[in-house]
């Protein structure tokens, strides 16, 4: 019993360090992609959408990798339905939404920042769930969501004294917030049309989106740039581009992974834990002075969403339990719930 829950918690502790760290390396990878002063390139559609093609291929192989080592997740097989395709495309819609003003937002802020910026996730999964789904939220979850925009308003103010706060970049990081939230939604009412597999769903999401950033390079002057840039046949920088695909699939599989080992609560809370660590690695790194109020921002963000998920968790525990009790008082034996009322 003893060997038995060492190896559990080794494996546990190894699945976490490895979500961290390809988490935070995909982050900084990304900020040095979207505006280091070695590369120069201004073309942020351009490198999320060759992430999406790298992310294809990807899936392409490991559709095989699935059917020789059992022991790993089985993957889908490589095959598009265009009509499956369509079905997903307004999934595929927000979920450009989510990567670009993703990107745009680490681009335009830095990654001590980046946390702050785009904070308001949870806010506008209470919003839309309201408007989309007619879900009310409890009092405890309200008064966790505004701690989260206290912090979010004064991190504003604060990384505004500092002058280097970029107002595009917090338009853009409040636009990122509402496209995850309704990326969440969305995934719920599309899951059924993949047979509920997220693997497929990211297959038809990128296929999808490859051809919805094509249009949008185009108005936004990303082929040009890419055109006129000087490293464009420099291995180095294909090298590093193609590396932002592969973490692209990789913190896609790790994320699942964690959840399977642990819970989605303890996922929540590893990324919050996560985006703390990130933040301080930035700092440091960086060698950035920060006030006594920007820190306190950050910890109001930071505590205010695990606030927020351990409140819906224990509400969707009691939901449950109150389900159940009835079953059992009648002998009809407990029934399992599925609880989609949240998005965490």
């Amino acid at each position: 019993m003893t060997e038995s829950v060492f190896v559990k918690s080794i494996r546990i502790a190894s699945v976490v360090c490895m979500y961290w760290v390809i988490s935070i390396s995909m982050v900084f990878l990304n900020k040095y992609l979207l505006s280091s002063p070695d590369l120069k390139l201004d073309a942020p559609l351009f490198v999320t959408w060759f992430q999406c093609v790298v992310c294809l291929i990807c899936l392409f192989f490991l559709s095989f990798l699935g059917e020789s080592y059992p022991r790993i997740d089985k993957f889908p097989a490589f095959s598009i339905d265009l009509k499956v395709a369509r079905q997903v495309l307004p999934l595929s819609v927000v979920f450009v939404g989510m990567i670009t003003f993703n990107n745009l937002c680490l681009k335009h802020l830095g990654v001590s920042f980046y946390n702050v910026g785009r904070s308001l996730t949870t806010v506008f999964n209470v919003i839309c769930s309201y408007v989309i789904l007619g879900q009310t939220t409890s009092l405890k979850a309200m008064l966790c969501c505004g701690i989260i925009i206290g912090g979010f308003l004064m991190g504003v103010d604060q990384e505004g004294n500092t002058g280097e706060l970029s107002y595009f970049g917090v338009a853009f990081g409040v636009l990122a917030s509402l496209c995850v939230s309704l990326n969440a939604i969305y995934t719920k009412k599309v899951l059924p049309v993949v047979d509920s597999n997220i693997w497929r769903l990211q297959l038809y999401n990128n296929f999808n989106a490859i051809f919805l950033f094509l249009p949008l390079m185009v108005l936004c002057g990303d082929v040009t740039a890419i055109y006129g840039f000087p490293m464009i046949t420099s291995p180095y920088f294909w090298g590093m581009m193609t590396l932002g695909g592969f973490f692209g699939i990789a913190i896609g599989y790790v994320t699942g992974l964690q959840i399977k080992v642990t819970s989605p609560l303890t996922h929540n809370v590893s990324g919050t834990a996560k985006a703390c660590a990130q933040t301080i690695l930035s700092v440091f790194i960086n060698q950035e002075v920060k006030t006594a109020f920007w820190w306190l921002s950050n910890a109001m963000v930071l505590g205010g969403s695990t606030a927020y998920t351990v409140v819906k968790h224990s509400e969707m525990k009691a939901a449950h339990t109150k389900q159940t009790e009835p079953d059992k008082g009648n002998g009809g034996g407990t029934t399992s719930s599925k609880n989609g009322n949240s998005v965490v």
